[in-house]
């Protein structure tokens, strides 16, 4: 027990630096306490992507859920379409999830929906995925007690609003890519970490649009592309092959398009 809690005490303190470095126009006082409740209680790590902050807001996201459940070895989630509310002609679908923490558990039970008006459009034509997903979670919520919304049920994808300064915006104008003050392109960088990691271009640019909220990349702040960059960075290093699982769920988004 002593060491689960120096374990927790530890991973607190580390997704403070992290969501400083993140975000750093968001990390008031109020918000760092909400997250170390969130990350004494449930685990969560910033680092392995379970959290996030959209609009001055936390956030849980789905692989932060399913780290969870597998933490607390939950015995069982189901997932079943619930036919009489959906219409697969205009993509509309909806999913029940059930979630059994145990073998005597009766089951905690959610709903989750998707058509093309609640969803972002990078994944137009994967709204079944998205329905499934945002069921899953929901149930996961419940069974767990999470009042903490997750990112896959929002249905929009906002643009974190961070201030920046006036010469900064004009550099980002000028097509340089953030080359300033003899720092590397953040295009470099990014190109680096594809190359190195063997990753797909397209679905890393489309997945950096729906991480920074922006309609496509070059729409995105120095700021977010950085961020975005380094997170890149620390997943592909430690788990490679979760990240190429989540850029792949981007591929239909990208066969679809016109």
């Amino acid at each position: 027990m002593t060491q689960n809690l120096k374990a927790r005490s530890l991973l607190a303190r580390r997704n403070a630096v992290r969501a400083k470095d993140l975000w750093p126009a968001y990390s008031s006082k109020p918000m760092l306490r909400v997250l170390r409740e969130l990350t004494t209680t449930f685990g969560f790590s910033i680092e392995m992507g379970e959290l996030r902050i959209i609009d001055g807001h936390w956030y849980v996201t789905h692989n932060g859920l399913l780290r969870l459940a597998t933490r607390r070895r939950c015995r069982s989630i189901r997932v079943e379409p619930v036919l009489q509310f959906s219409d697969p002609s205009v993509d509309r679908w909806v999913f029940k999830s059930t979630v059994h923490k145990s073998c005597h558990s009766r089951g905690f039970v959610g709903f989750g929906d998707a058509d093309p008006s609640n969803v972002s459009s990078l994944v137009h034509g994967a709204e079944m995925r998205v329905a499934e997903t945002r069921a899953v979670n929901r149930a996961l919520r419940k069974a767990y007690g999470i009042g903490l919304c997750s990112a896959e049920e929002l249905g929009w994808a906002p643009r974190p609003n961070i201030p920046r300064p006036l010469d900064q915006r004009k550099a980002s104008t000028t097509g340089n890519n953030g080359h300033q003050n003899s720092q590397p392109r953040l295009r470099d960088r990014l190109c680096l970490l594809i190359r190195q990691h063997h990753l797909d271009a397209a679905l890393v640019k489309a997945y950096a649009a729906d991480y920074c909220g922006t309609p496509t990349l070059r729409d995105a702040s120095r700021e977010q592309v950085e961020a975005f960059i380094n997170d890149l960075a620390e997943r592909a290093a430690r788990d490679r092959d979760g990240l190429v699982c989540q850029l792949n769920s981007y591929s239909k988004s990208q066969e679809v398009a016109p």
